[in-house]
């Protein structure tokens, strides 16, 4: 077992399916040594689990679980990618969008949902650039999404 997987164990993280695209796009490029990963939704046990707005259908608690998810997935889709997430050498960057009424701000909290997981898993190494962006819909009402570039040893 290597030291993210035991590191995960530590958390009490087990990582989900990885979801099949929605639509005609790969889940993820390889390419030298970054790995693109598609965005993800908080799809969990085969559905989308937080949908609507936030503020005014989701929570913020349900909101920022909803973040959480979609890094789940990214770690689920960089596994299924690499193999093993100690290829991992450092996540670059996440950008994030939130489903959200436009009078609501508070974008960069819910976005931690996802930010906070990559630090727990890999450290410092999991400090990133990052957008949090809102946005008046995401797919399939989704409450967040969520895609990441991170470097990889090849």
């Amino acid at each position: 077992m290597g030291n993210i997987d035991k590191r995960l164990s530590q958390l009490g993280i087990s990582l989900p399916d990885t979801a099949a695209p929605a639509g005609t796009y790969v889940p993820y490029v390889l390419e030298s040594n970054q790995l693109w990963i598609s965005g993800q939704v908080p799809f969990w046990n085969g559905r989308v689990k937080y949908r609507g707005k936030v503020s005014c259908d989701v929570s913020m608690d349900d909101a920022i679980m909803s973040a959480r998810i979609c890094g789940l997935n990214i770690l689920a889709q960089t596994k299924k990618a690499l193999g093993d997430l100690n290829r991992v050498e450092r996540v670059i960057k996440l950008n994030g969008f939130v489903n959200s009424a436009s009078d609501f701000t508070d974008h960069p909290e819910v976005i931690n949902g996802a930010s906070d997981l990559m630090v727990d898993v890999f450290g410092e190494l999991g400090r990133h650039t990052r957008v949090a962006i809102g946005v008046s819909s995401l797919p399939l009402n989704s409450t967040t999404e969520v895609d990441a570039l991170l470097s990889v040893r090849t």
